[in-house]
């Protein structure tokens, strides 16, 4: 019978300090790592919500068409990172056709240390509901939205006495919004309010329109904005509503030289009645007869001007 010789122990020394076979979802060239990657990708944009946060603020990337919180798309995504829009995840899909959009994505990423997650283009469907992604798409996080009692306390407590507040009821155009939030920063108001029903929220949309805005000045999040309202003027806030029939000239806004609210109506309906009904006083920015109204955001702008200008 024939005896089989051993290696004497030269393979063992071979294998010495090469460690224990790595998991074959750890080998660069296993398929199992390619699986592991995508399921990463899936974690990490599903949506984290807050204890008790609801809204519209907060996207699925389910249903038909895009989640509030994404942009999608060459264009929108290339316009939305030289906005300087915060940018949660960002996803190109597999396979995609590179042109000077997409590379200019790319070498933007690369600049700002902005990870862009590869991901089948199945799956970027289903994360961004069906959009006309084109390849890449970039996910925002969720909103914060500032306290009232807060911005009331900081706006009361400059020494000017010039606190200012605006406060939109029923806006519901995200980029009215976003317009609205622009011009109060642009002339210095202390933040904007805005109520969670029957109203636009902070969405890739309104981030876009504010031009980065609202990255600078807090925006208010209530659940009852008459209440809000009431607080307001209970704290000494002069409580001045936007409206075409107001007697008094937006030039000449009573109260402007100490605490203001500034309300803007919706775009169609203008103040509400129970809006009206917490106003001090109704102000108007006066039109030819050419014109019924003015878009909400331009009246805002025109007042918030108007309101800085008589304040020296």
């Amino acid at each position: 019978m024939a005896t089989t010789k051993g290696s004497g122990g030269k393979g063992r020394r071979r294998l010495a300090g090469r460690g224990p076979t790595p998991k074959a979802e750890d080998r660069v060239w296993h398929k199992a790592r390619r699986a592991k990657q995508e399921r990463l990708a899936r974690d990490a944009a599903r949506p984290r919500r807050r204890a008790g946060a609801s809204g519209p603020g907060v996207g699925t990337g389910s249903g038909r068409g895009a989640g509030p919180d994404w942009v999608v798309g060459r264009n929108p995504v290339l316009e939305a990172l030289r906005a300087g829009l915060p940018v949660r995840r960002a996803f190109v899909a597999e396979g995609s056709e590179r042109d000077d959009r997409l590379r200019e994505i790319f070498a933007f990423a690369a600049g700002h240390s902005l990870t862009m997650l590869q991901v089948p283009r199945a799956e970027l469907d289903r994360l961004t509901g069906g959009a006309a992604h084109q390849g890449v798409a970039v996910q925002l996080p969720e909103f914060g939205y500032a306290d009232l009692a807060e911005v009331m306390a900081a706006a009361l407590g400059r020494d000017d006495d010039h606190g200012l507040l605006v406060a939109c009821d029923g806006i519901t155009d995200p980029h009215n919004l976003g317009a609205i939030i622009r011009s109060a920063a642009a002339f210095g108001a202390d933040a904007v309010v805005i109520p969670e029903r029957r109203s636009a929220a902070m969405t890739a949309a309104s981030w876009k329109s504010s031009a980065g805005a609202a990255a600078r000045i807090p925006v208010v999040r209530v659940k009852n904005l008459n209440r809000a309202l009431g607080q307001m003027a209970d704290a000494g806030f002069t409580v001045a509503g936007l409206a075409g029939e107001g007697d008094t000239d937006v030039a000449g806004v009573p109260g402007a030289d100490g605490p203001l609210a500034l309300v803007v109506g919706s775009e169609g309906q203008g103040l509400s009645r129970l809006a009206r009904e917490h106003c001090d006083v109704l102000v108007a920015v006066p039109v030819t007869d050419l014109v019924e109204s003015l878009n909400a955001s331009v009246a805002a702008a025109i007042a918030l001007y108007e309101v800085s200008r008589s304040r020296g």
